[in-house]
């Protein structure tokens, strides 16, 4: 009788403990919902030799040394505003050294959010990649960018928000609860929800987490054996850590299984137990198609319908064009065609953008602000870029053309600005 009653006394003891346990996130944030907002995805994956960071070239050049044989972007960066670069063995066409910058610098990061002040753009979702989470060593490292862009946040006012991809997860069952660990860390050493002035990006005015690639069939992993509900639910849930809005990147047609996604209905299951979805819609238009723009905005009308059916809320992805050129130059299949899906001096992009608030979309997703690699960056990047490569350039427009257009974007989904499918001139 009395170990029963101990017991039940310890129950009781360790439930109000857990009714009591407080939230470590602040109570109300400058971004209190990502509705009326444009936010942009931020790789921060780009590094120099001579940068600290013990990564070579990384995404300048995946194959050794930066050379004009194996460079990995289809885009090059505009340098001449950043505070600190590095030199490389590439000459521009007047025989200068080309330099670059790393993302790994505070003063890099603090050039891009000083940049998204300056147009308008409200902030940017900072990518934290499975393959740096799985021990204390490799969570520590890969959060040097989050950090920068927290310090940049905060001195520009611009909205931050942390996004898990989880590209890297294995396929042989790995587990995805590294997420868990990782998440308290940010909140607890880096104060990620919690900084004197609290922009971190909210949502239904909780904090906003994004977990990206659900439903790829690119992907091994099988969405049913990776722990990801016990994540979501320790995300939404957990008294201290949790109280989170979550939303999650997914393939452009979930909805129907098909296509570019895996047919398992358990998707849907996790989009339910979500708040926002984020379809992954880059690569999947082109103004090289009749009536694409109609399509795409179709594509985002049913969306959201379908999605207001079940109480979700809905992102957009939006995206300037698309080129992956020199990524897949030493593979052995086909390489893809420099520049595949033309910008059309930012046409192609606004068309995505009106036809997304033509929709009655509340917010939009850009991919990307620093992309390179995959040619969606909308950052500064150069008409002029090195010679003797194959790289795409801004076709004569100003390289802040994509900044300011972002910005543009905000200002019409807000109604600051009188809606226009035609894109707007300066």
């Amino acid at each position: 009788m009395m170990k029963g009653l101990l017991l039940t006394i310890l129950c009781f003891a360790g439930g109000l403990a857990s009714s009591l346990a407080q939230s470590k996130h602040s109570p109300t944030s400058h971004y209190p919902s990502y509705e009326g907002r444009v936010m942009a995805g931020y790789q921060g994956w780009f590094r120099a030799e001579g940068d600290g960071s013990g990564e070579g070239w990384s995404h300048y050049s995946e194959r050794g040394s930066l050379a004009a044989a194996n460079l990995h972007p289809d885009f090059w960066p505009d340098v001449s505003e950043y505070e600190k670069t590095y030199p490389t063995s590439l000459t521009n066409k007047d025989g200068t050294t080309v330099r670059v910058f790393s993302s790994v610098d505070q003063s890099t990061t603090d050039l891009h959010f000083r940049w998204m002040e300056q147009y308008g753009i409200d902030g940017a979702f900072v990518q934290r990649f499975f393959s740096g989470l799985r021990s204390p060593q490799r969570r520590q490292k890969s959060r040097v960018v989050l950090e920068n862009a927290i310090k940049a946040s905060q001195k520009y006012g611009r909205a931050v928000s942390v996004m898990y991809d989880l590209s890297g997860l294995k396929n042989n069952g790995e587990d995805c609860s590294a997420i868990i660990q990782d998440w308290k860390e940010l909140v607890d050493e880096l104060k990620v929800t919690s900084q004197p002035t609290n922009n971190y990006l909210y949502h239904r005015r909780k904090p906003l987490v994004v977990i990206w690639g659900l439903g790829f069939p690119d992907r091994g992993y099988n969405i049913r054996d990776i722990g990801i509900d016990k994540v979501i639910s320790f995300l939404k849930h957990d008294p201290e850590y949790g109280g989170c809005s979550v939303m999650l990147g997914v393939p452009t047609y979930f909805r129907d299984l098909n296509v570019d996604t895996n047919p398992d209905p358990y998707l849907h299951e996790l989009i339910a137990s979500a708040d926002v979805v984020m379809p992954w819609m880059v690569q999947r238009f082109t103004p090289l198609l009749h009536m694409d723009a109609a399509r795409y905005e179709a594509q985002v009308k049913a969306d959201l319908a379908w999605c207001a059916e079940r109480k979700v809320d809905y992102a957009p992805c939006v995206s300037p064009g698309f080129s992956w050129h020199n990524m897949h130059a030493g593979g052995s299949y086909p390489i893809p065609p420099l520049n595949q899906i033309p910008r059309q001096k930012g046409v192609f992009y606004w068309t995505q953008i009106s036809g997304g608030i033509q929709a009655k979309a509340k917010m939009l997703y850009v991919a990307m602000f620093d992309e390179m690699d995959e040619g969606t960056a909308i950052f500064k990047c150069s008409n002029n870029p090195p010679a003797g490569v194959q790289l795409c350039d801004y076709e004569g427009m100003p390289t802040d053309h994509y900044l300011w257009l972002t910005g543009q974007a905000g200002r019409m989904l807000r109604g600051e600005i009188p809606f226009s499918r035609q894109m707007p001139n300066r």
